[in-house]
């Protein structure tokens, strides 16, 4: 059986990445997904934490040589009895046995922080969004699903930042895309529906070349390039059939892949109520598009689609019978 196709999504705390994660797993399946939280590797529980001082953002606070030992084991197609750490409580539960699926994603704090650990993936992904959009998030997930009040997690964002800014926020540069969402300039600002997308593009990868799709629309793509990176910045409000164009861009890329197409991308939770965002599904499509196609040069004997040399894209054009 060829070994799995694992995607990383790093962050920092409450930056987006179970709602990224959540719409590939659908539209993967679930029993074709097999899942790691890298924050079950703390090596302390919250009431040690408060007695030492220590945030969990501190790479001596987390088992980063397990974390590598397990992600390699995984790549392999191995088995691992993985800890478990809950959140709710902050104490540790029995660990579980967890087997590599298709798909394996790993997402958390500390994924690409050593060497060992950032060439597991096939894809790697940060989300980083403005710090003041990621505070906000961060009081509504733990006021509401962890019983903090705004106070505490106010106090607790404050007492992480320098931990923040000197292990989490420097994985950054290990990206294969970097994605930030932003509210849109003179937008309201708890408007999540319509947050602008904007995607740092590395040279790790072969992505879709989209440049067809820019600056044809007032509210269409934009691209900056330079020598080492490219910027895709995908409006929050773009046009709904210009989005679907692209789409089916992306989606004549992928035609080995045509059953996973659904409309379930862009889809998110605020409380109990589903919303959708056209943005979010693009940037989901994009990850997605580079987890099938990994998937397909593994299917045929290759060790996936990751450049080794040399910056090369694939078309993403009008053609879907065009080769890379």
């Amino acid at each position: 059986m060829p070994r799995p196709v694992i995607l990383g999504v790093v962050g920092d705390s409450a930056a987006g990445k179970t709602t990224i994660t959540r719409g590939l797993v659908r539209v993967l399946g679930e029993d074709n997904v097999a899942h790691i939280c890298t924050d079950d590797y703390h090596r302390y529980d919250r009431r040690q934490r408060a007695e030492m001082g220590i945030t969990p953002l501190h790479p001596e606070c987390n088992h980063l040589d397990i974390i590598a030992q397990h992600l390699r084991h995984l790549r392999r197609g191995e088995a691992i009895l993985k800890p478990v750490y809950g959140h709710k409580d902050g104490t540790f539960g029995p660990p579980v046995y967890v087997r590599p699926e298709r798909f394996t994603v790993i997402e958390g704090l500390f994924g690409y922080y050593l060497p060992e650990m950032r060439d597991v993936y096939d894809v790697r992904v940060y989300l980083n969004p403005p710090e003041d959009l990621r505070r906000r998030w961060k009081v509504q997930r733990d006021c509401s699903r962890r019983g903090y009040t705004t106070d505490e997690v106010l106090a607790e964002l404050d007492r992480r930042e320098p931990d923040s800014e000197a292990f989490i926020r420097p994985q950054r540069r290990h990206a294969d895309m970097l994605v930030s969402f932003l509210p849109q300039e003179g937008g309201q600002a708890n408007d999540q529906t319509h947050l602008d997308a904007e995607l740092t593009l590395g040279d790790g990868l072969p992505h879709p070349d989209l440049t067809l799709f820019v600056g044809g629309e007032p509210d269409g793509l934009q691209l900056v390039e330079s020598h080492r990176e490219r910027i895709l910045r995908i409006p929050g409000r773009i046009d709904p059939d210009h989005a679907t164009a692209i789409e089916e861009a992306i989606w004549a890329r992928m035609h080995f892949a045509t059953h996973l197409r659904t409309r379930r991308l862009g889809e998110f939770t605020i409380g109990t109520e589903l919303y959708r965002s056209e943005s979010l599904a693009l940037v989901q499509l994009l990850i997605l598009y580079h987890l099938v196609t990994a998937k397909a040069a593994i299917a045929v004997g290759g060790d996936g689609h990751r450049n080794v040399q040399s910056r090369t894209y694939v078309t993403a054009g009008a053609e879907a019978g065009v080769s890379s």
